[in-house]
Order: C-alpha cells, then structure tokens, then sequence
C-alpha cells in the first residue's frame, strides 16, 4: 500500500461512523505485514504537513504492533517483520523522536522502549555511538530522550545483567556532566532547561538504582555530580510561570526537577550512604558520602521545609521525600546532632501542621466522600503523601530518640487537648484536635508500652477520644472511631467505657457522612477480635450486617471485607442464620467489583482487590457452616456463577495477578469454594 493510500485509511479510522472505521481498521490489519508498512506509518507520524489527528492514529497503531510483533513471543515464533524494515526503523526513529510534538514522542517513546528492550545490545549495537555523537552535537534533546531509555533498561537488573550499564556510564557521563554544569549556570533558565536537567536526573537515577557505577567511586567524578545537584537543590524555583492549578504546578518542569534531585539525594543516602555496609569499597563511599554530603543535603533539607512554615509551596512528594530523608536520619548520631538545634521548629510548625486535617481534605471531603476514602485506604497513596511521612517521622522520633522527645511530644499534644476544651464551639480548633487524636493512634505502639502513659490511656480515651463522637465536625468523629479502634485491645478498668466505645462504634455505622461510616467499619474489626463477651454483639448482629452492607453497596473496599470475615469468624457457626443472605449479599459485591475491575483493567485495582476479599469471606463463611451441609443447597445456585467465572482464562488471569500482587495463595479461595459443597454431599 502506497503512502496516500494508507493516509486515506487512517483518516477513515477517524470516522464517526462505524461502519467507515471498521472497514478502515480491517484494511489495515490486512496489510499490516506487508513489507514497508511500518516504515510508511512512521513516515506519516513524522510528517509535519500531515493532519495531527492522522499522525496520532499512525503513532498508536505504529506502537501497538511493534509491541506485540517487534520479537516473537515464543521460541518457534516465525519473525513478523523482516530485517530490513526493522533496520530503517530504528534508523529514522531515533532522527525523528526530539522533532515529533510531545503527543507523538510519547507514542515513539513506548516503540524506543520496546526496540530497546529487545535489540540493545546484540541486534542494534551503533546505539550507544549515536548517543555519544549526539550529546556532543545539536541533537542533545533527542540523545538525553533515548539515553533515558536506554539506561531505564538496566535500572533493576543486577550482577552480570548490569554489564552493558558499565559501558554506557562510561561512554555518556562525561558528557552528561559537561551538560549540566553548562545548563545550570544559564541565567534565568527557559522551561527547556528543565526538561533536560530532568532527563539528565533520569538517567543518573536509572544508573545508580541498585548499584553506584565505578566511574563514581572517583572522589572527584563524584564530587563534581554531587555541586551540580546540590546547586539544584538549594536553588529557588522561578516564580513566572508557575501555573495557577495545583495539579498542573505540581507536574511544572521546575519542580520535577526538584523532585527527582531530591529522591537521588535519599537514593545515595538510604541505600549507599549505610556505614554498616559489608562491602570495603562500598563502605569507603559511604564515609565519604557522611562527611562530605550528608549533612550539607540535611541544612538544604531543612531549608526546603521552611518555605512551607512561612506559606510557601512545596510539592507533596518533595515533601514526602525530604521527610523520608529526614527520618532516617535519626538513627544516625552525626545526623541527629546536626538535626537537634531546630528539631522544635520542625516537629511543632512544619511536621505536626502537616498531620492536621487541611482545606484540601475538608474540599474533597466536600466534593467527592467516595474519594476521600479511596485514598485514605490506598497504600500507593500512602508512598506520596507528605502526612503519612509526617507521621513517620514522629513515630521514628520517639521509637529511636524516645528520651529526648517522647515526653516533650506528649505534653504539647495534651496542650492541644486543653486549649481545645477551654474553648467555646465558635473557637475550637478543630483541624489541630484532628491532628492531635492522628498522632495518639500513630504513636499507639509505644504509648501502649510506656509509662506513665499506658496506665492514662482509658483516661485519655474517656477524655478526649469519646467526645468526639458527637462531634458536630464530620472529620472528628471519624478520627475518634480510627483512635478508638487503635486502642480497642487495651485492658479497660471499667469495661463500661469499653462497651461505650464499641456502641458509638457501631452507631458511626450509620453516621450520614460516608468517610465516618468507612472508618467507624474499620475500628469495629478491632473491638471485635478485642471483645470477650460475644453478648456485647449479639443483640445487635443482624443490624450490624445491615448497616455493613449498605456500606459495601457504596464502597469497594477490602477493608469492610477483613471487619465482616472477623465478625464471621468470631461467631462460628451461630452465623448460620445469616449465611444465606451474607453470601448473596457478597456475591453482589463481588460482581460489582469485578465490573470495576474489568473497566480499570488493572490487576492491583481496588476494585479487584475487594472482589477477591469478596471470595475469601465467602470462604469464611463456608468454613463457619462447613458441619450444618443443608445450607449448601441453598447457596450454591448463589456461587456457581462465580465459580464459573473465575475458572475463565481471564478469571484465572486476575487471580494470579493478584496472588503475584498480594503474595499469598488467592487461587485457593476459588478451590476452596467450589469443594467445600462436594465435601458436605
């Protein structure tokens, strides 16, 4: 197919009538494999006078057929695209990738990837020479894009796979350092120079992962990195033109730059900067890391988090990081030292504001509850969020440097409490309160074994946790029923504040905000596994269920699955009564689940996720009635369409993507369900 021809299909695929695409997609499965074809998708993507839309529709059928065609997929695989085409490929993609718009370069970029993956070095071994000619030419742009590629490749591969890593660093990073120390002292740098600093931090990141390359145990190499990225640290993000939209400013050139000079930083200090090391030379690299670098990227640390103490910007995940560096260096005593003198300032006006409930929590709170909770339980969320390493930092605080600092943490969290209750309603500070109650549930490990506060903890519970739960504040009361469960196996003097605690508990159940209810859920799992007197429940039970699955008809969360397995299992085979209404109920779940799933399409989705916390409460619940076979002639008609689904291939599929994901044998969940009925016949 000539080049005007396979354009005019192309713009067919673009149709909004069906019947014009679908001709126009079979024509081009037709004749995807002929000879030329790639090169002429290629040359329509490249080709400026083209319209946008065509070159888009190119680059995306151009990057789904060298990803499933590039190589074959098993040993006896005939090749789909001859050596020739392959050739001029990957000799006018990598002329072509810094020219296309970013749109399309993404598009080249995944192709690159794949190529990349599969030639380097063996079928495309002039790679590495065009990088090098490259960086030194006008193509510097084009040459750091594939250079990221290319070393990204190695970046989790260690031993004898790190072999090509040596080559690359040695033949590249001479220049890459000559280019960034030329692009840093450019005055007032364009957005442009972001972009490539940031390229350049790609692949200094990809390179040192898991091992730091010989070229860098030269105390000088090293040294000259470590000014350029300190000098990126320490200098100023450029005021004009910072967008005005949080999302948008958080992803600007400036600040990625910041971010990724940042996680390098705590690369070389967490993994290499250890004086524990076994390794002679590695150990070697991290003395000289401590005297000379650890303590001036501290100062720069501290710095960086006073911009937020005086109502400056800082990204979430900066801030996360610095934090994470921050708190590993308590253990240290060089570094801690270093930390003392402005430790108060940091604990009190940087890292504790941080933990307090905020106008954007109180907006998506607002605006979207279902949100709101989906992050409060999403552990990715947890890697990026500058209040769980707020809340790291205090923990470690008092875990590795609890003499110091646990009692003087304590009192000003009691401060809190007090001015908070000495307040009329108009001026209680509600956020603060919020924060307070986090630190109490975060630090619960070790208030639970320290004196004088785990004989004060039911007093403190009584006093300042309780009251909340008619907190006329939505975001208190669900504080109060996190804390509450924190502390539901303590041995309470009086179990009546025990029983109160599990009411209101169970009474957040039915509170009208969304993320109360969810939390109320999550605390009730532990006053269960916590209860001695099942009568405490009893009465209740039916209720309980109730209001549980009114909860799991709005919420896909694996949580309201681990509270309903404990209950069930707590209860044995006094859940008889109920197992025919709990597994449909689930069964419901299960399918909405999968729904999600299905139309997210990935394996480590909530959704998914609860689906197969759905199948093991029903094993649960099977095993609770495993003695009483009548009830399995009632729930089969229930099961045996999932069943059915989960052994599809796909079905299968999920559940050894989750089991890789999750690390432990979710195949047997379906097994167990389907055999428990043929075991009780």
């Amino acid at each position: 197919m000539d080049l005007p021809s396979l354009a005019v299909i192309l713009q067919a695929a673009l149709s909004p009538h069906p019947d014009q695409r679908k001709a126009a997609e079979e024509s081009l499965n037709q004749f995807q494999y002929t000879p030329q074809h790639l090169v002429r998708l290629l040359q329509i993507i490249v080709d400026g006078n083209c319209d946008m839309a065509v070159r888009q529709v190119a680059s995306i059928h151009f990057k789904n057929f060298i990803a499933k065609n590039w190589s074959p997929h098993e040993p006896d695989e005939q090749h789909k695209i001859s050596q020739s085409d392959k050739e001029m490929v990957r000799d006018n993609i990598l002329v072509y990738v810094a020219q296309v718009p970013p749109l399309l370069r993404a598009q080249l970029g995944e192709c690159l990837k794949t190529i990349v993956h599969a030639d380097y070095p063996e079928q495309w071994p002039r790679l590495l020479d065009w990088v090098k000619h490259n960086l030194q030419d006008q193509q510097v742009y084009g040459a750091l894009f594939v250079l990221r590629i290319l070393s990204r490749k190695y970046e989790f591969k260690s031993d004898d796979e790190r072999t090509p890593v040596h080559r690359i660093v040695e033949e590249t990073f001479p220049h890459l350092l000559g280019i960034f120390n030329r692009l840093v002292q450019i005055a007032n740098p364009p957005l442009e120079v972001a972009e490539l600093i940031k390229l350049i931090c790609k692949i200094f990141w990809s390179s040192i992962y898991l091992e730091i390359p010989k070229q860098l145990f030269d105390p000088n190499v090293f040294n000259s990195w470590m000014i350029l990225f300190l000098n990126v640290l320490e200098r100023p993000v450029p005021l004009e033109g910072q967008p005005a939209d949080p999302e948008l400013r958080k992803s600007w050139g400036w600040w990625k730059v910041k971010k990724w000079t940042v996680h390098i930083l705590n690369r070389l200090y967490t993994r290499f900067g250890d004086l524990k090391l076994q390794n002679p030379e590695n150990r070697a690299f991290a003395q000289m890391f401590q005297k000379n670098f650890a303590g001036k990227i501290l100062e720069c640390h501290l710095n960086l988090l006073n911009v937020i103490r005086m109502g400056g910007y800082l990204p979430d995940r900066v801030i996360n990081l610095i934090l994470q560096y921050l708190s590993n260096s308590i253990s240290k005593m060089s570094m801690y030292q270093l930390l003392q003198p402005r430790l108060d300032v940091l604990l009190f006006e940087i890292v504790f504001p941080l933990m307090c409930f905020n106008d954007n929590d109180q907006k998506l709170w607002d605006e979207d509850p279902h949100e709101y909770v989906r992050k409060g339980y999403d552990i990715i969320e947890d890697l990026y969020s500058p209040r769980t390493a707020a809340m790291d930092f205090v923990s470690e605080l008092v875990r590795k440097r609890a003499k110091e600092n646990l009692h003087k943490f304590i009192q000003f969290i009691v401060e809190i409490f007090k001015r908070y209750d000495e307040a009329s309603a108009q001026y209680k500070a509600y956020r603060q309160k919020d924060g307070a109650l986090l630190a109490i549930g975060a630090l619960c490990d070790k208030l639970k074994q320290t004196e004088p506060y785990k004989s004060e903890l039911e007093h403190m519970l009584v006093q300042h946790v309780f009251p909340e739960f008619s907190s006329p504040v939505g975001h208190l009361r669900a504080k109060a029923a996190w804390v509450a469960g924190q502390y539901a196996h303590i041995n309470f003097s009086d179990q009546n504040n025990f029983r109160k605690a599990l009411h209101s508990v169970v009474a957040g159940l039915r509170d009208p905000e969304l993320p109360v209810r969810v939390d109320s859920v999550f605390a009730l799992r532990s006053f269960v596994e916590a209860c001695k007197d099942l009568n405490e429940l009893r009465p209740i039970l039916p209720q309980l269920l109730d209001e549980f699955f009114k909860l799991m008809n709005e919420v896909e969360n694996e949580d309201l699955v681990f509270t309903l397995e404990t209950i069930v299992d707590k209860f044995g085979e006094e859940m008889a009564p109920y197992a025919f209404g709990l597994c449909q109920n689930l069964a419901g779940a299960f399918w909405r689940c999968m729904n999600t799933a299905e139309a997210d399409d990935e394996a480590d989705d909530p959704g998914a996720l609860a689906a197969v916390g759905c199948l093991r409460a029903i094993s649960t619940i099977l095993e609770s009635v495993s003695r009483l076979p009548h009830l399995f002639v009632q729930i089969e008609p229930t099961l045996l369409p999932i069943m059915r689904r989960m052994l599809t291939s796909d079905g299968q599929q999920m559940l050894i993507d989750l089991n890789r994901l999750k690390g432990m044998p979710i195949y047997y969940v379906v097994h167990d369900v389907s055999n428990r009925r043929n075991r009780n016949d």
